[in-house]
């Protein structure tokens, strides 16, 4: 040592990276193969192999620790309203994209081709959360926009793309396109029925003498919007009151960026949100200064025409959550076997093997549900996988969501101090977590939805439930006794309980598919944690029976 050097830098867990992220992960390739989608496991190695690199997870930090930047004008003193990104926000997109991400299933839709997005989604969200906001609106918004005659036509092959084109530009001289959305405003937020933002249908004489044929059909729209998500997309989503000759209501609009005519459409970008987390991504405030817009669905049927594409972004809020929740557990893992303390690896510690355990379990059944939820969506044309859809996309995004935060304070204390910093990914992790709860419909509206969904077709609704459940009920005791008294949760459900009623459903969801595909070691500890008796406290509550180290070799194989 140099005669100044105060100390030599030693027990330090070297950065998790250069790690394939399907291979290390033994329960996603099971779920993949499980689901219908084995087909795919080739592709979704190569892209774990891609996205597990050093280089690559390092884009993450580097698109968070550089904001966006709202440009208002051109040098010249034209409003323009672009937003600058850091090129390694570009590069996250350009793979997300270029994997089809956004519109793989659509494209070809064969039999697990949503299992096959939704595990690429998951692998994706271990790496970077902010690009897949983007990503999951110009994905949902596909079925509604092939129902939107010649607006679809001239859209869709550019949103079909697998280029990433992030120019500002009309969307003709354009490779690809993405879509975002805009719903909540300053008065309103989930109750978008208070939405004060007006469209008025322009006659289609003055729409054709300016745009042709393109304009036809084009409305007027006066409002603003408190939350316009991806405000570089080349369109939005919105809703509006439409004023239409007597015919009025709440409406779904197309509103893009660029005009047939090739000039800016009146979209204000006022600011982008300072946000708590998901950095990366954009967020603004919009005033609409007399934007056009197109209609998407029926005049008044803008809730309905919303709520298919939020059943979409809310499957991926659920696979987001189990992707961020896998991240965290891989760096807290990775880091505990790679940390020594009072004699031995912190991984190789009883009280540490319970938390990591504990953490793993959570994120393997996690896991499992998100791809079975993934199923669903593979198979519209079946009424129990449809009935089952209904029920758990909102349990799912309330219940798994909700355990992100707790997942990652936990995740982050087990790096200690090296965890809260920003040198590493868990402070960026944690607080990404919230958003997913948060966006696409809070907790109390999604346990409302649930709620909803149980009640409006009973029958329906026990009958995929007992389908899903009753294949274990035989394989644990504990189990059953637990599934027969949800089953009287269910009947006798109210608005008050309708947050435990989500948090069981999901739970028996999670144990019927550990029970029946995971190894026993993994269902036995998650039956006796979270089953046969109530989840609570911190993790790692585990019995002092529970076999820690085959669970924590299964977690993170390397």
């Amino acid at each position: 040592m140099d005669q100044f050097d105060t100390h030599e830098v030693f027990n330090q867990a070297p950065p998790f990276g250069d790690v394939n992220l399907l291979r290390c992960d033994p329960a996603l390739g099971e779920a993949v193969a499980r689901e219908g989608a084995a087909w795919a496991l080739g592709r979704l190695d190569a892209l774990g192999a891609r996205l597990g690199r050093f280089e690559v997870l390092d884009l993450a930090r580097l698109a968070n620790g550089n904001v966006p930047r709202l440009v208002s004008f051109d040098r010249a003193g034209r409003r323009v309203d672009d937003i600058e990104f850091h090129p390694a926000w570009h590069a996250l997109m350009g793979m997300m994209i270029g994997a089809g991400a956004h519109c793989a299933p659509w494209l070809d839709p064969r039999p697990g081709a949503q299992v096959a997005r939704a595990a690429a989604y998951l692998l994706f969200g271990q790496v970077e959360n902010g690009a897949q906001c983007p990503v999951t609106m110009t994905y949902a918004s596909v079925p509604a926009l092939r129902r939107a005659g010649r607006l679809g036509e001239r859209w869709l092959p550019k949103i079909l793309s697998n280029e990433y084109d992030p120019r500002s530009l009309p969307v003709e001289r354009k490779h690809g396109a993405l879509i975002g959305m805009g719903m909540t405003e300053k008065q309103g937020g989930t109750d978008v029925r208070a939405n004060t933002t007006r469209a008025t249908e322009i006659p289609p004489s003055e729409a054709r003498e300016r745009f042709g044929e393109e304009g036809e059909g084009a409305w007027r729209i006066v409002g603003h919007k408190w939350f316009f998500s991806a405000p570089q997309s080349d369109a939005h989503l919105i809703l509006a009151q439409a004023d239409a000759g007597g015919s009025a209501g709440l409406s779904c609009f197309f509103v893009p960026r660029f005009l047939p005519d090739g000039s800016r459409n009146a979209i204000r970008v006022q600011r982008l949100k300072d946000k708590l987390g998901n950095r990366s991504n954009a967020s603004s405030e919009v005033e609409f200064a007399g934007a056009l817009g197109w209609l998407v669905g029926a005049v008044g049927r803008g809730i309905p025409t919303i709520l298919e594409m939020g059943s979409l972004t809310r499957l991926d809020c659920v696979v987001g959550t189990a992707g961020i929740m896998r991240a965290a557990l891989c760096h807290a893992l990775h880091h505990a076997r790679g940390r020594f303390a009072f004699g031995k690896a912190l991984a190789q510690q009883p009280l540490m093997q319970n938390v990591l355990a504990d953490l793993a379990l959570e994120s393997e059944a996690a896991t499992a549900f998100a791809l079975r939820l993934a199923r669903c969506f593979d198979q519209p044309g079946d009424p129990l996988e449809a009935a089952l859809a209904r029920i758990l996309t909102p349990a799912g995004k309330y219940w798994l969501c909700k355990r992100g935060p707790a997942f990652g304070a936990e995740a982050m204390e087990v790096m200690g101090g090296n965890g809260y910093v920003e040198d590493g990914p868990l402070a960026r992790l944690y607080r990404e977590f919230p958003v997913n709860s948060i966006w696409e419909g809070s907790g109390n509206v999604m346990c409302l939805d649930l709620l909803r969904a149980l009640g409006k077709h009973p029958e329906a609704a026990r009958a995929a439930l007992d389908a899903e459940l009753r294949p274990a009920a035989h394989l644990d005791a504990r189990f059953a006794a637990y599934v027969r008294a949800l089953e009287g949760d269910i009947a006798h459900a109210v608005e008050a309980g309708a947050r435990r009623l989500a948090e069981r459903v999901v739970i028996a969801v999670q144990g019927a598919l550990l029970l029946r595909h995971a190894p026993p070691f993994v269902a036995q500890a998650f039956v006796a944690s979270r089953i046969a008796q109530d989840v609570g406290g911190a993790f790692g509550r585990l019995p002092a029976d529970t076999d820690f180290e085959a669970i924590l070799g299964r977690a993170l194989v390397v």
